[in-house]
């Protein structure tokens, strides 16, 4: 609106300096044909040159910032650099959630993107993102005092999470943690199974799924596969468990219930999938328009060579790569969709949500004003994340029947 009001203006004014050119120059001529001379002629015109330039200059100069400056005022709004761009911290979000994301913003640790088959890069990255989490994730572990067991399940490493003072309801919920395929595990990201399982009362299954680029696709959605086949085995049926994941792990759990689907084997009562990576090809249009908005998502090479490395770009678009890509009127769970508004992501939430709607799937999108990628745990004791998780414990009370 004050766009289009300024353009206005500047038409307004520029038409009244060409009028008052038009004016100069008649002067000029009339008072050549009163007798001045040729000289002074020129000088006139030269003058009428001159202060057409100053004037277009000024009014360029002063119109210009006229929205933005605007918005300033109305809006308080705070802009702070990370890695030579700008990520706006809008005033609409909680206060406690401004303080996160500015020093997110200031803070945030650089780092050497590998290549896709840079096996020992990928290690090296992953220890020291690993050791970061770990570091980050401790403080909210302690304050949970969840009972923790490192094991395995159908051959694969997992963590079973209870929370305190755990009563078993009959019900489990399997997490499967995010890191772009390539980074972290369960150990790095128990803050996240930790926080929902003091929620929802749930004993939570983290799964330690192989990293890309050891472990592609295909074997990593057969070990979470794996995983839910033993909880199977434990006497569980699929009405009690749930699955939740996010980012990459929300991506995964999509992929992974769609081959159990098309294997026969039964799918989980319920999904919750916080920030889902569940288009790895990274077409979606907020891939372009959102790509300067999330400091947790800004590297769009990284992105790519996680990609790579999980599949071959002549795989990524199979639906258990990227399950926005899945056929989902031969059935899915019912699925709760959350994300914040600054995801790169964010086209990918929007395409699985009509996806899912479209075929009939119950399917909730709850997207939050000014979030990064999976604020929910990152961002604790906001009001933005307690409402979030709080909604994943509601969507899973009401689906698994607790």
């Amino acid at each position: 609106m004050y766009r289009s009001s300024a353009r206005k203006i500047a038409f307004f004014l520029h038409s009244i300096i060409v009028l008052e050119i038009f004016e100069f120059i008649y002067l000029a001529i009339t008072l050549e044909m009163m007798g001045n001379s040729r000289t002074q002629l020129c000088l006139n015109i030269i003058i009428i040159i001159v202060s057409f330039s100053l004037l277009t200059s000024v009014l360029h100069m002063s119109l210009q910032p006229f929205p933005f400056a605007y918005a300033q005022n109305l809006t308080k709004s705070v802009q702070t650099n990370m890695n030579d761009s700008q990520y706006h911290i809008p005033p609409t979000i909680s206060k406690e959630a401004q303080k996160i994301l500015k020093n997110l913003i200031t803070n945030f640790p650089p780092f050497v993107v590998p290549n896709s088959d840079d096996l020992k890069g990928w290690q090296k990255l992953n220890q020291e993102a690993s050791s970061m989490f770990m570091q980050l994730s401790q403080p909210i572990v302690d304050s949970y005092q969840p009972n923790i067991t490192a094991t395995k399940l159908g051959d694969v490493s997992i963590l079973d999470v209870k929370p305190k003072d755990w009563r078993d309801n009959g019900k489990v919920l399997i997490y499967v943690h995010g890191g772009g395929y390539t980074l972290l595990g369960a150990n790095s990201t128990l803050a996240n199974a930790a926080v929902v399982a003091n929620t929802t009362g749930l004993r939570v299954i983290s799964v330690d799924y192989s990293l890309a680029p050891l472990s592609k696709w295909n074997q990593t959605t057969d070990e979470v596969v794996s995983v839910v086949q033993a909880i199977r085995d434990q006497g569980y049926s699929f009405n009690d468990i749930g699955m939740y994941g996010d980012s990459a792990g929300g991506g995964l759990v999509g992929g992974s219930v769609l081959k159990m689907r098309d294997e026969g084997l039964g799918m989980p009562a319920a999904l919750v999938l916080w920030s889902p990576w569940t288009d790895v090809t990274r077409i979606g249009d907020t891939y372009t328009t959102l790509r300067n908005a999330d400091p947790f998502l800004s590297e769009v090479t990284m992105l790519e060579n996680m990609a790579n490395a999980y599949a071959h770009p002549s795989d990524q678009r199979n639906p258990y790569v990227s399950p926005v890509y899945g056929n989902f009127s031969n059935g899915f769970p019912p699925t709760l969709i959350q994300g914040g508004t600054k995801e790169m992501l964010l086209s990918d939430f929007v395409r699985l949500y009509q996806a899912l709607d479209q075929a009939g799937i119950p399917v909730k999108f709850d997207i939050y004003e000014g979030m990064p990628h999976a604020f929910q745990a990152s961002f604790q004791n906001t009001t933005e994340s307690d409402l979030a998780i709080s909604k994943t414990s509601n969507f899973l009370r009401e689906y698994l029947g607790y």
